[in-house]
């Protein structure tokens, strides 16, 4: 994967700009005021930008986007990104014009003329975000110039902007890491090597510690191992504390990692079928929180637990009207074995409340097609059986720019899960099917625990490019999480 852009402030000098090679972004506001570093850029280019201001080009623009001026006169610069934004913008319009100077990177040095601009963090998430691609895989092109990859940003301030961008650039490599390994084939990330990569956050102070199959059999995670027995790659079970907020108990997180989803018995359609290297995204989110929360020094306990497995389809798997026992010590009849993820999810929840009492509890999963045919791509589906942490994770959302809608939940939809010779069916039919998976994991809620469901089946992966991310993994519920943390739960 292409290295993370490399950013470095520097202090405003409005005389240097005249000869700053490569390209420049500078930043109009809609009524075409400009600040200091701006100025110089309309000075030097005789006008240049209070004539783009008076357009009807630029009137048309939102604020965050950019309008391109090549080769402009009186500057050393090739190019010039005039971006529209307001002095005091809302932080998605400040996140929409640092990923407009994310897509206006190219192969030469780029200087942000940011000056006193206190959206500064927002407009440093954007650009980090937008500028991330994964190519691990691919060789360079010999014909095609290197993209640049170090950024300096031109500021008032640059001790107090290094202090600013520090928490940023924590939670953006927490993204980063979970878009990683939501990225990579399901032959190299297998379910020990995904363990051992989650080990190397030890180098930034998590604890973490490995289950094998043994102790999984010995805690009774039948279910867990059940949905593995398939696969020659091993159930693990990992175990991640950060312990940034003294004695208290922590917060638990959970995700579902399933390396590969073939559906087992109950095969998928071959169609689509390389995408379900992705089915370990909520174990994914749940990996880049952890790592964000270490490296900006989180004071808060967090518990992130993650179940790894793969569902094969061989002569060991299980079978549609097999029934397994829950650590918790229900029956479950499955009905189809690609309702896997919940299998996995029931005894990691379980676990992670025997062992740790947790002050609450969000498990994040791509659980569900239906929760994609009900929010699409745009939103996913929360389930809470407690008000209170639904409107965290909500405003948490929102404050971040990533969308979430609640879902709800009720005693009613346990009817479909009924089984006929078990405490409860996997499945309980296709409609309300996002509904009936968030009702079978809260079986696994202990009373007294808030607990959120988060099912990401919609939003962890994007078949198209969008303002923060290209194509494919995307992070989502990494800022979320981080913040809803930082929100309710730090000292």
């Amino acid at each position: 994967m292409t290295a993370p852009l490399e950013t470095t402030f520097e202090a405003s000098d409005a005389e240097r700009i005249g000869g700053i090679g490569g390209r420049i972004a500078v930043f109009l506001e809609p009524e075409g005021r400009m600040e200091t570093l701006a100025r110089r850029v309309n000075r030097l280019t005789r006008g240049a930008l209070a004539r783009l201001a008076e357009s009807e080009a630029f009137k048309r623009m939102k604020p965050g986007e950019g309008h391109l001026l090549s080769f402009p006169s009186g500057l050393a610069a090739e190019a010039v990104l005039a971006v529209k934004l307001p002095k005091k913008p809302s932080a998605e319009e400040a996140r929409r014009a640092g990923s407009a100077i994310a897509k206006f990177n190219g192969s030469v040095p780029l200087t942000v003329l940011l000056g006193g601009r206190a959206a500064m963090p927002d407009i440093l998430t954007g650009l980090l975000l937008r500028a991330y691609s994964f190519d691990a895989y691919r060789k360079e092109d010999p014909e095609k110039p290197a993209p640049n990859r170090a950024v300096t940003l031109m500021v008032n301030d640059p001790e107090a902007a290094e202090a600013a961008a520090a928490p940023v650039r924590a939670v953006t490599e927490g993204v980063f890491f979970t878009r990683n390994l939501v990225s990579e084939p399901a032959n190299v990330l297998t379910t020990v090597e995904f363990a051992e990569r989650l080990k190397g956050l030890e180098a930034h102070g998590v604890e973490v510690e490995i289950l094998d199959e043994a102790a999984l059999e010995a805690l009774g995670m039948r279910t867990l191992l059940a949905v593995a027995r398939g696969s020659e790659s091993p159930a693990r079970v990992v175990v991640m504390q950060w312990k940034g907020g003294g004695d208290e108990a922590p917060f638990a997180l959970i995700g579902k990692g399933v390396v590969f989803d073939t559906g087992g018995i109950s095969i998928k359609p071959s169609a689509g079928m390389e995408e379900m290297t992705m089915d370990m995204g909520g174990a994914g989110v749940v990996a880049g929180t952890m790592k964000a929360l270490a490296l900006r020094k989180a004071k808060a306990n967090v518990v992130g637990i993650v179940g790894l497995v793969e569902n094969m389809p061989d002569g060991r798997a299980q079978r549609p009207g097999d029934v397994v026992k829950t650590m918790k010590g229900d029956t479950v009849e499955v009905i189809n074995t690609d309702a896997e993820g919940r299998l996995v999810l029931a005894d990691v929840m379980w676990y992670a409340q025997e062992r740790f009492q947790p002050t609450g509890m969000v498990d994040l999963a791509t659980l569900t097609g239906a929760i994609i045919i009900a929010l699409g791509h745009e939103n996913c589906g929360v389930f809470a059986n407690d008000d209170g942490l639904a409107e965290g994770v909500l405003a948490a959302a929102k404050a971040e720019g990533e969308g979430a809608w609640r879902m709800p939940l009720g005693p009613a939809y346990d009817k479909k899960l009924k089984s006929r010779i078990a405490d409860i069916a996997n499945v309980g039919g296709r409609d309300a099917g996002s509904i009936t998976a968030a009702q079978f994991l809260q079986r696994f809620v202990k009373n007294g625990t808030p607990w959120a469901h988060l099912d990401i089946a919609g939003v962890a992966y994007r078949k198209d490019d969008t303002d923060f991310a290209p194509k494919g993994a995307t992070g989502w519920g990494v800022r979320t999480l981080d913040r809803l943390i930082r929100d309710r739960y730090e000292r």
